[in-house]
């Protein structure tokens, strides 16, 4: 797989304590750095990314917890924000992001429209790396991953020993195994998976001890 050479740094946030990763390389003095999902309370990642050059905002999908510092992020940041076409509607729509769903754990949320839609094969050229855009559905509608090098980022879909829920609007228990048994699980058994929840683990791992992939 293609060596990358960029840092890797998680943030967790929010009451569902999210998993926001930072991906930053450094040109001299210069950083540069991607954000993928922003979620809840996001002090900690804003404070990091002050006097950072934040390319982007890649969004995995659109629930609350993943979009909820988006619009903090990208007014320090000044970058564009990144998702798939069939959430693009979800940010300005809490009903649609599971805000309004939860109100026991977060106000109604909704953020400005994002700059770019996302699509299966996507090639992103960012912080000096290319990122390949994955449609992996089932959690919702529009979830991705993003692959670079033998990095995954998973969003809600895999998990250590676990996989995303499929009961909120528009998850679909087979679109997500199909995601998971004919995408993800295609990538060579090295390949690192930086999931939205809890802790890292790699394809092989999961193709050997995830109890509901097997």
């Amino acid at each position: 797989m293609t060596n990358v050479t960029f840092k890797v740094e998680t943030f967790t946030l929010g009451p569902l304590q999210t998993n926001a990763y930072l991906l930053s390389v450094t040109d001299g003095e210069q950083e540069r750095s991607i954000v993928i999902d922003p979620g809840m309370n996001p002090k900690r990642l804003l404070d990091r990314i002050a006097g950072t050059q934040v390319e982007a905002i890649l969004l995995t999908h659109a629930h609350f917890d993943h979009m909820g510092g988006v619009d903090e992020v990208r007014k320090l940041a000044n970058c564009p924000v990144y998702i798939h076409d069939l959430e693009a509607d979800w940010l300005t729509d809490p009903r649609k992001n599971g805000s309004m769903r939860w109100q026991d754990v977060t106000p109604p949320l909704s953020t400005d429209p994002a700059e770019f839609a996302l699509a299966e094969g996507q090639e992103l050229k960012l912080i000096g790396h290319t990122f390949r855009v994955m449609h992996t559905p089932g959690h919702s509608p529009g979830s991705v991953s993003f692959l670079c090098g033998q990095h995954l980022f998973s969003g809600d879909v895999l998990f250590r020993q676990s996989v995303g829920r499929t009961d909120l609007p528009g998850g679909r228990e087979r679109d997500l195994y199909d995601s998971i048994r004919w995408k993800l699980y295609k990538l060579p058994d090295d390949t690192l998976v930086y999931p939205g929840h809890g802790g890292r683990t790699t394809i092989g791992f999961e193709k050997a001890n995830n109890p509901y992939t097997a």
